[in-house]
Protein backbone atom coordinates (compact mmCIF):
# COMPACT_ATOMS: atom_id res chain seq x y z
CA UNK A 1 0.00 0.00 0.00
CA UNK A 2 1.39 3.54 -1.08
CA UNK A 3 1.37 6.39 1.46
CA UNK A 4 -1.39 7.97 0.22
CA UNK A 5 -3.28 5.18 0.02
CA UNK A 6 -2.37 4.81 3.61
CA UNK A 7 -3.16 8.09 4.60
CA UNK A 8 -6.88 7.78 2.67
CA UNK A 9 -7.21 4.81 5.01
CA UNK A 10 -6.18 5.92 8.06
CA UNK A 11 -8.24 8.89 7.70
CA UNK A 12 -11.69 7.50 6.95
CA UNK A 13 -12.76 8.55 9.95
CA UNK A 14 -11.80 12.24 9.63
CA UNK A 15 -12.57 12.12 5.95
CA UNK A 16 -16.37 10.09 6.10
CA UNK A 17 -17.76 13.10 8.46
CA UNK A 18 -16.23 16.13 6.85
CA UNK A 19 -16.49 15.03 3.26
CA UNK A 20 -20.24 13.71 3.78
CA UNK A 21 -21.00 17.23 5.12
CA UNK A 22 -19.07 19.45 2.75
CA UNK A 23 -20.08 17.54 -0.67
CA UNK A 24 -23.96 18.04 0.49
CA UNK A 25 -22.62 21.70 0.75
CA UNK A 26 -21.17 22.11 -2.38
CA UNK A 27 -23.76 20.71 -4.14
CA UNK A 28 -26.48 22.65 -3.21
CA UNK A 29 -24.37 25.81 -4.07
CA UNK A 30 -26.08 28.78 -5.92
CA UNK A 31 -23.93 31.96 -6.98
CA UNK A 32 -25.73 34.58 -4.28
CA UNK A 33 -27.07 32.03 -1.75
CA UNK A 34 -25.60 33.29 1.95
CA UNK A 35 -27.00 29.91 3.16
CA UNK A 36 -23.84 28.19 1.83
CA UNK A 37 -21.24 30.25 3.56
CA UNK A 38 -23.02 29.38 7.10
CA UNK A 39 -23.44 25.87 6.28
CA UNK A 40 -20.06 25.88 5.36
CA UNK A 41 -18.60 27.86 8.43
CA UNK A 42 -20.74 26.14 10.57
CA UNK A 43 -19.34 22.77 8.90
CA UNK A 44 -15.63 24.02 9.76
CA UNK A 45 -15.98 25.10 13.25
CA UNK A 46 -17.48 21.16 14.31
CA UNK A 47 -14.65 20.15 12.47
CA UNK A 48 -12.14 21.51 14.95
CA UNK A 49 -11.10 24.15 12.41
CA UNK A 50 -11.05 27.03 14.82
CA UNK A 51 -12.67 30.38 13.97
CA UNK A 52 -9.70 32.53 12.66
CA UNK A 53 -9.38 29.58 9.96
CA UNK A 54 -12.53 28.94 9.18
CA UNK A 55 -13.26 32.99 8.61
CA UNK A 56 -10.31 33.43 6.58
CA UNK A 57 -10.98 30.38 4.30
CA UNK A 58 -14.51 31.55 3.72
CA UNK A 59 -13.32 34.90 2.84
CA UNK A 60 -10.52 33.34 0.17
CA UNK A 61 -13.62 31.73 -1.34
CA UNK A 62 -15.98 34.48 -1.72
CA UNK A 63 -13.20 36.18 -3.04
CA UNK A 64 -12.43 33.63 -5.77
CA UNK A 65 -15.87 32.80 -6.44
CA UNK A 66 -16.40 36.65 -7.37
CA UNK A 67 -12.81 37.17 -9.22
CA UNK A 68 -13.27 34.06 -11.04
CA UNK A 69 -17.14 34.13 -11.68
CA UNK A 70 -17.30 30.74 -10.49
CA UNK A 71 -21.09 29.08 -11.30
CA UNK A 72 -20.88 25.42 -10.70
CA UNK A 73 -20.65 23.50 -6.80
CA UNK A 74 -17.76 21.40 -8.35
CA UNK A 75 -16.28 24.63 -9.06
CA UNK A 76 -16.12 26.01 -5.57
CA UNK A 77 -15.18 22.78 -3.82
CA UNK A 78 -12.26 22.42 -6.23
CA UNK A 79 -11.31 25.98 -5.80
CA UNK A 80 -12.02 25.57 -1.67
CA UNK A 81 -9.19 22.38 -1.87
CA UNK A 82 -6.70 24.94 -3.56
CA UNK A 83 -7.33 27.50 -0.42
CA UNK A 84 -6.78 24.44 2.05
CA UNK A 85 -3.78 23.93 0.69
CA UNK A 86 -2.44 27.05 0.31
CA UNK A 87 -3.31 27.42 4.59
CA UNK A 88 -1.62 24.34 5.35
CA UNK A 89 1.70 24.93 3.40
CA UNK A 90 3.64 26.72 6.14
CA UNK A 91 6.73 26.34 5.79
CA UNK A 92 8.96 22.93 4.78
CA UNK A 93 7.31 19.99 6.12
CA UNK A 94 10.65 17.82 5.76
CA UNK A 95 12.74 17.54 8.58
CA UNK A 96 15.99 19.45 8.43
CA UNK A 97 18.69 16.86 9.17
CA UNK A 98 21.66 18.24 6.92
CA UNK A 99 24.64 17.59 10.01
CA UNK A 100 26.29 14.64 11.89
CA UNK A 101 24.57 14.55 14.46
CA UNK A 102 21.61 16.49 13.80
CA UNK A 103 19.19 16.45 17.01
CA UNK A 104 14.99 15.74 17.29
CA UNK A 105 13.88 16.75 20.34
CA UNK A 106 10.44 15.55 21.52
CA UNK A 107 7.92 17.44 23.67
CA UNK A 108 4.44 17.47 24.74
CA UNK A 109 1.80 16.74 27.63
CA UNK A 110 1.64 13.09 28.71
CA UNK A 111 -0.93 10.83 26.49
CA UNK A 112 -0.36 12.04 23.60
CA UNK A 113 1.61 8.92 22.24
CA UNK A 114 5.45 10.72 22.09
CA UNK A 115 7.24 8.00 22.96
CA UNK A 116 5.50 5.60 20.56
CA UNK A 117 5.63 8.71 17.73
CA UNK A 118 9.72 8.29 18.55
CA UNK A 119 9.72 4.55 17.80
CA UNK A 120 7.85 4.84 14.36
CA UNK A 121 9.84 7.94 13.82
CA UNK A 122 13.15 6.18 14.53
CA UNK A 123 12.11 3.13 12.42
CA UNK A 124 11.03 5.20 9.58
CA UNK A 125 14.56 7.31 9.77
CA UNK A 126 16.35 4.01 10.31
CA UNK A 127 15.01 2.33 6.90
CA UNK A 128 16.02 5.52 5.17
CA UNK A 129 19.39 4.63 6.07
CA UNK A 130 20.20 7.47 9.28
CA UNK A 131 22.13 5.84 11.97
CA UNK A 132 19.52 6.55 14.92
CA UNK A 133 20.55 6.95 18.82
CA UNK A 134 17.63 7.55 21.41
CA UNK A 135 18.06 9.63 24.28
CA UNK A 136 15.57 8.81 27.25
CA UNK A 137 15.55 12.16 28.90
CA UNK A 138 12.14 11.61 30.13
CA UNK A 139 13.78 10.98 33.47
CA UNK A 140 10.67 11.94 35.79
CA UNK A 141 8.09 8.89 34.28
CA UNK A 142 8.32 5.78 35.95
CA UNK A 143 9.28 3.21 33.17
CA UNK A 144 9.48 5.83 30.46
CA UNK A 145 12.62 5.08 29.89
CA UNK A 146 11.79 0.98 30.16
CA UNK A 147 9.37 2.13 27.29
CA UNK A 148 11.56 3.87 25.02
CA UNK A 149 13.86 -0.05 25.54
CA UNK A 150 10.96 -1.54 24.20
CA UNK A 151 10.87 0.97 21.03
CA UNK A 152 14.94 1.09 20.62
CA UNK A 153 14.69 -2.81 20.32
CA UNK A 154 11.31 -2.80 18.22
CA UNK A 155 13.03 -0.12 15.47
CA UNK A 156 17.01 -1.54 15.83
CA UNK A 157 18.38 1.62 16.89
CA UNK A 158 20.40 2.56 19.87
CA UNK A 159 19.74 3.74 23.34
CA UNK A 160 21.14 6.07 26.15
CA UNK A 161 19.74 6.14 29.49
CA UNK A 162 20.16 6.55 33.44
CA UNK A 163 17.80 5.65 36.06
CA UNK A 164 14.96 7.51 36.75
CA UNK A 165 14.72 9.91 38.52
CA UNK A 166 18.43 11.48 36.96
CA UNK A 167 19.12 14.98 35.45
CA UNK A 168 17.63 14.77 32.09
CA UNK A 169 20.44 17.02 31.02
CA UNK A 170 22.89 14.51 31.89
CA UNK A 171 21.23 11.86 29.45
CA UNK A 172 21.57 14.41 26.58
CA UNK A 173 25.00 15.20 27.69
CA UNK A 174 25.79 11.73 27.27
CA UNK A 175 23.95 11.19 24.24
CA UNK A 176 25.77 13.76 22.72
CA UNK A 177 28.82 12.32 23.25
CA UNK A 178 27.64 8.77 22.32
CA UNK A 179 26.41 10.13 19.02
CA UNK A 180 30.02 11.57 18.20
CA UNK A 181 32.30 8.35 19.54
CA UNK A 182 29.76 6.16 17.32
CA UNK A 183 28.90 8.38 14.25
CA UNK A 184 25.08 8.83 14.72
CA UNK A 185 23.50 10.86 12.35
CA UNK A 186 20.31 11.66 14.34
CA UNK A 187 19.69 12.02 18.48
CA UNK A 188 15.84 11.52 19.38
CA UNK A 189 15.28 12.86 22.81
CA UNK A 190 12.56 12.05 24.52
CA UNK A 191 12.03 14.68 27.06
CA UNK A 192 9.01 14.68 30.12
CA UNK A 193 5.42 15.23 29.57
CA UNK A 194 5.14 18.81 30.26
CA UNK A 195 2.02 20.56 31.08
CA UNK A 196 2.33 24.19 30.32
CA UNK A 197 1.71 25.58 34.20
CA UNK A 198 4.66 23.18 35.07
CA UNK A 199 7.20 25.70 35.16
CA UNK A 200 10.05 23.43 36.44
CA UNK A 201 9.69 21.27 33.64
CA UNK A 202 9.42 23.69 30.96
CA UNK A 203 13.12 24.99 32.74
CA UNK A 204 14.20 21.65 32.49
CA UNK A 205 13.51 21.70 28.50
CA UNK A 206 15.35 24.92 28.04
CA UNK A 207 18.61 23.73 29.96
CA UNK A 208 18.37 20.29 27.84
CA UNK A 209 18.08 22.98 24.79
CA UNK A 210 21.22 24.82 26.36
CA UNK A 211 23.40 21.83 26.57
CA UNK A 212 22.63 21.00 22.91
CA UNK A 213 23.67 24.15 21.26
CA UNK A 214 26.59 23.88 23.86
CA UNK A 215 27.77 20.75 22.82
CA UNK A 216 26.60 20.75 18.91
CA UNK A 217 26.68 24.60 17.92
CA UNK A 218 26.33 23.70 14.30
CA UNK A 219 23.62 21.11 14.86
CA UNK A 220 20.50 21.17 13.20
CA UNK A 221 17.81 21.12 15.88
CA UNK A 222 14.11 20.22 15.83
CA UNK A 223 11.54 20.32 18.23
CA UNK A 224 8.85 18.50 17.96
CA UNK A 225 5.44 18.68 19.82
CA UNK A 226 3.64 16.10 19.75
CA UNK A 227 -0.81 16.39 19.50
CA UNK A 228 -3.23 14.47 20.04
CA UNK A 229 -5.38 15.21 17.17
CA UNK A 230 -8.52 13.99 19.40
CA UNK A 231 -8.56 16.74 22.16
CA UNK A 232 -9.22 19.37 19.11
CA UNK A 233 -8.65 22.97 20.30
CA UNK A 234 -7.03 21.93 23.88
CA UNK A 235 -4.41 20.45 22.02
CA UNK A 236 -3.91 24.23 19.76
CA UNK A 237 -4.05 25.94 23.78
CA UNK A 238 -1.25 23.36 24.70
CA UNK A 239 1.20 24.34 21.57
CA UNK A 240 0.43 28.34 21.87
CA UNK A 241 1.91 28.08 25.23
CA UNK A 242 4.75 25.50 24.51
CA UNK A 243 5.71 28.19 21.62
CA UNK A 244 6.32 30.85 24.31
CA UNK A 245 9.13 28.62 25.86
CA UNK A 246 10.28 26.06 23.25
CA UNK A 247 11.22 26.72 19.80
CA UNK A 248 9.13 24.55 18.07
CA UNK A 249 9.56 23.63 14.61
CA UNK A 250 6.65 21.72 13.63
CA UNK A 251 4.12 19.49 14.91
CA UNK A 252 2.98 15.68 14.82
CA UNK A 253 -0.30 14.85 15.26
CA UNK A 254 -1.27 11.20 16.26
CA UNK A 255 -4.30 9.61 16.80
CA UNK A 256 -5.64 11.26 13.54
CA UNK A 257 -7.08 7.97 12.68
CA UNK A 258 -9.35 8.55 15.79
CA UNK A 259 -11.23 11.66 15.24
CA UNK A 260 -13.79 13.09 13.03
CA UNK A 261 -12.84 16.66 13.66
CA UNK A 262 -9.62 16.60 11.07
CA UNK A 263 -10.30 20.54 10.43
CA UNK A 264 -7.13 20.85 13.82
CA UNK A 265 -4.83 20.55 10.84
CA UNK A 266 -5.85 23.84 9.49
CA UNK A 267 -6.09 25.75 12.48
CA UNK A 268 -2.51 24.36 13.31
CA UNK A 269 -1.16 25.28 10.48
CA UNK A 270 -3.19 28.94 10.11
CA UNK A 271 -2.89 30.07 14.11
CA UNK A 272 0.75 28.49 14.71
CA UNK A 273 2.27 29.28 11.69
CA UNK A 274 3.89 26.18 12.46
CA UNK A 275 4.16 23.19 9.92
CA UNK A 276 2.39 19.74 10.75
CA UNK A 277 5.59 17.54 10.02
CA UNK A 278 4.46 13.83 10.47
CA UNK A 279 0.55 12.56 11.21
CA UNK A 280 -0.10 9.07 13.35
CA UNK A 281 -2.79 7.25 11.53
CA UNK A 282 -3.15 3.86 13.02
CA UNK A 283 -1.10 1.86 15.90
CA UNK A 284 1.39 -0.46 13.58
CA UNK A 285 4.98 1.33 13.22
CA UNK A 286 4.96 2.21 10.07
CA UNK A 287 1.69 4.39 10.58
CA UNK A 288 3.77 7.05 10.64
CA UNK A 289 3.51 9.41 7.67
CA UNK A 290 5.41 12.05 7.07
CA UNK A 291 2.81 15.13 6.05
CA UNK A 292 2.09 16.19 2.73
CA UNK A 293 -0.30 19.22 2.19
CA UNK A 294 -1.68 18.85 -1.00
CA UNK A 295 -2.34 14.77 -0.48
CA UNK A 296 -3.52 15.69 3.04
CA UNK A 297 -6.54 17.69 1.19
CA UNK A 298 -6.72 15.55 -1.66
CA UNK A 299 -7.21 12.34 0.83
CA UNK A 300 -9.71 14.47 3.44
CA UNK A 301 -11.84 15.57 0.31
CA UNK A 302 -11.24 13.48 -2.85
Amino acid sequence: MGLFDKLKQGLSKTKGKMDEQLTGIFASYEPGDEDFFEELEECLILADTGMETTEKAISDLRQAIETKKLRSGSEVKAEFVQILTKIIKVQDTALLLTTQPSVILMVGVNGVGKTTTIGKLACQLDGEGYNVLLAAADTFRAAASDQLTVWAKRAGVEIVKHGEGSDPAAVVFDSIQAAKARGSDVIIVDTAGRLHNKANLMNELNKITRVVRRELPDADIETLMVLDATTGQNGLIQAKQFLDTADLTGIVLTKLDGTAKGGIVFAIAEELQLPVKYVGVGEQIDDLIEFKPKDFVEALLS
